[in-house]
């Protein structure tokens, strides 16, 4: 299987015309033709149907051709990415990002980026995860990186790891100097949490059903810095993520049956060309984000031999 087999495909799956999609690609109707018949004995099914001049996709082309997409959409961005590779990027690289990451992960991606391309400004918004994906469908925002939506449908997950949540506690809270905390031992514990419009709290409710906890929420906040404030200055916990935490005054204890966990991540929008800056972004987002984790596994191991 060779790319043109792919982008002969994608063609004829797009036009449904041998006529047009040979036109489309710059070959003779016969070329094109016999190229289809070449993939689909390598694949070993039918990829159209063909009914006179009447041409459908079967099931098996329409699963074929999702995949094809994203592989040519990947390749063009490839060859893109390579003749830009000489030149000197400018321009603007529009990020939208989550308070967790904005807190740590963000600035150390930002000053890489800029050590590397000074002639492209970064523009950096702290939103929510579903103001981050709207922001993506209007076309504000070039990346989010962010906890996967409620609805991420319309756009692209790029998973980067999977972070354990973990319970958030004062100096003097009586879980304070716990090894670990079960998740049914939050029954009738004062919390402040996340409002149910995040993700994040989705995922603690269905945590909490599991467990059979049924926490007290005494109070709700959308930002994590007034939550861990609340937290340091009485009896109340939350529950946040590992890097949403760099401070010695909160104590950060494991929970455990069931361990919440989530996937932090990179969010595109489906079918639509990135730029180089914004690719290179990426790529460091993903460098970084791998780092952190590395370091979370080994202060976790650390962590469990004291």
């Amino acid at each position: 299987m060779e790319l043109r087999h792919l982008r002969y495909f994608a063609a004829l799956a797009e036009q449904l015309s041998f006529t047009v999609a040979a036109q489309k690609v710059h070959v003779t109707q016969s070329t094109l033709s016999h190229q289809i018949r070449q993939l689909e004995e390598e694949l070993g099914c039918r990829l159209f149907e063909r009914e006179g001049r009447r041409v459908t996709t079967t099931d098996a082309g329409e699963l074929f051709l999702e995949r094809v997409r994203n592989a040519l959409r990947e390749v063009d961005e490839g060859v893109s990415t390579v003749r830009y590779a000489a030149e000197e990027m400018t321009g603007v690289v529009r990020i939208g990002a989550t308070h967790t990451f904005n807190l740590h992960i963000i600035p150390r991606c930002v000053s890489l980026f800029l050590d590397r391309h000074p002639s492209v400004r970064v523009d950096v918004l702290e939103m929510t995860g579903d103001g981050i994906a709207q922001a993506l469908l209007r076309g504000d925002l070039d990346i989010g990186v962010t906890y996967k939506p409620n609805d991420a449908l319309p756009l692209r997950f790029e998973p980067l790891y999977t972070e354990e949540m973990m319970l958030a506690v004062g100096l003097r809270h009586p879980f304070a100097k716990r090894r670990f905390v079960r998740v049914s031992e939050l029954h009738l514990q004062r919390m402040v949490l996340l409002p149910r419009s995040f993700s994040t709290r989705v995922l603690l409710d269905e945590s909490f059903r599991m467990a059979n906890a049924a926490p007290v929420v005494v109070a709700e906040m959308n930002a994590i810095a007034p939550m861990i404030e609340l937290v340091r200055e009485t009896d109340i916990a939350t529950i946040v993520s590992t890097h949403a935490l760099r401070r010695e005054d909160v104590k950060l204890i494991p929970l455990e049956s069931p361990t919440p966990v989530r996937s932090p991540g990179l969010l595109w929008r489906r079918d639509e060309a990135r730029t180089p800056a914004a690719r290179s972004f990426a790529s460091i987002v993903r460098s970084v984000s791998d780092s952190e984790s590395r370091d979370t596994r080994r202060n976790k191991v650390r962590a469990a031999r004291r």
